[in-house]
């Protein structure tokens, strides 16, 4: 199950929690029961390596055809 993090618009109190995809979205601050926003965070995926990108094959393509 994946792990979300929350921060609370009132007092700023940020925690994570582990739910199910299935679940709603948490709506009270455990500390002050303010209003709650899910922070979302950069996305751990890196491309690395050649063939990723379309740049990638023209490069080949050229070399090959001018040997």
């Amino acid at each position: 199950m994946p792990t979300y993090t929350y921060a609370c618009r009132a007092c700023e109190h940020r925690f994570d929690t582990v739910q199910s995809i299935h679940d709603s979205a948490l709506e009270a601050c455990p500390e002050c029961a303010g209003e709650l926003r899910r922070v979302f965070g950069n996305v751990g995926v890196t491309f690395k390596g050649s063939g990723f990108y379309r740049t990638d094959s023209r490069a080949a393509a050229k070399s090959g055809s001018a040997s």
